[in-house]
């Protein structure tokens, strides 16, 4: 089916260790290596041409700083954090525990409750944007196999608050309640979408392996969906406002560069989905993505709603 330099290449590039490498090619759906034969996984020794290839593929994913597994795991940390806070929204509790475990340290959540909804629509939008993110969190889980990260501690609490405050929807000393009710819900959901949009489109030029880059797009574009779906839900409620302040928010943390949109545009035309002047999304590196997560501008490894930091090779935040 596949050339041996190739799957040996691509085998190379797909994870962070051998044991994965291995788990990869049944994660993947990619029965069909099997007609190339044990070879290309064991015994690339006895193959130079197949282990010349393999080795400059290992030596460009340690050129470029992390893995394409490593670029996962970051994915994935987030994906937690979505997962937990939509859960929480929707069933009152999270994640199963069988689906937490991993390499680093596992960590609890904090705060997070069932949301009474006040209207059916945005009741079946959690529901159908919590079921996708658990469906994230199980994908990437079972691609990275035994090099997956568990989940990290995570804030669901006093991280909303400090947000909220940043971005004066609340004053100092009062606190933001995500779970309270619709809106705030709402507003909360917007917090993390756009986010989430922006760290799936920076990180794909890190990914080498094309089934993990085809797999990290499908999941930008369910991403995007969501936050379309959560922005045009804020604007049709008229929470321009709030949304311009939470994006000026972010904007304050991931640098000097104004990219960061609310749901209208400087008319006051809607703006559902945010784009540059040519009608791109624009993207966060990881560096710029833990900025808001960890809600702060300094390189730190820690913060907001990871109190403890988030597992696996990329954990800092960027120096802005």
């Amino acid at each position: 089916m596949f050339g041996k330099r190739y799957a040996a290449s691509m085998i190379n590039r797909s994870a962070e260790n051998d044991q994965d490498r291995r788990h990869f090619l049944k994660a993947a759906g990619m029965t069909g290596l099997g007609v190339v034969g044990a070879g290309a996984l064991g015994g690339l020794a006895a193959d130079p041409a197949a282990a010349a290839t393999a080795r400059p593929a290992a030596a460009e994913a340690a050129a470029g700083g992390v893995s394409d597994g490593a670029v996962l795991n970051f994915a994935l940390n987030l994906e937690y954090l979505e997962a937990e806070f939509y859960l929480h929204a929707v069933t009152g509790r999270g994640l199963a525990d069988a689906m937490t475990t991993g390499t680093g340290t596992r960590g609890g959540v904090t705060g997070g409750r069932a949301v009474r909804f006040q209207t059916k629509a945005a009741r079946q939008y959690a529901q159908e944007i919590a079921s996708d993110e658990k469906a994230h969190v199980q994908f990437l889980r079972t691609t990275l196999g035994s090099a997956a990260v568990s989940r990290p501690a995570i804030d669901l609490q006093a991280s909303f608050t400090a947000a909220a405050q940043a971005a004066g929807l609340v004053k100092p000393g009062r606190s933001f309640d995500a779970f309270s009710c619709e809106e705030n819900f709402l507003l909360a959901a917007f917090l993390f979408e756009d986010v989430g949009v922006t760290a799936y489109k920076g990180a794909a030029p890190l990914i080498s392996n094309k089934t993990y880059l085809e797999a990290a797009a499908g999941i930008l574009a369910v991403e995007a969906y969501h936050a379309a779906n959560i922005r045009s839900a804020l604007y049709q409620r008229g929470q321009a406002a709030a949304t311009i302040k939470l994006s000026n928010a972010r904007d304050s943390l991931d640098g000097p560069t104004d990219d960061d949109q609310g749901v209208v545009d400087g008319h006051g035309q809607a703006n559902i989905v945010p784009t540059d002047a040519n009608g791109i999304a624009y993207s966060r590196s990881p560096g710029q993505v833990l900025n808001i997560v960890y809600l702060t501008t300094k390189a730190a490894k820690s913060g907001g709603f990871f109190p403890k930091g988030v597992n696996g090779e990329v954990n800092t935040s960027a120096a802005n």
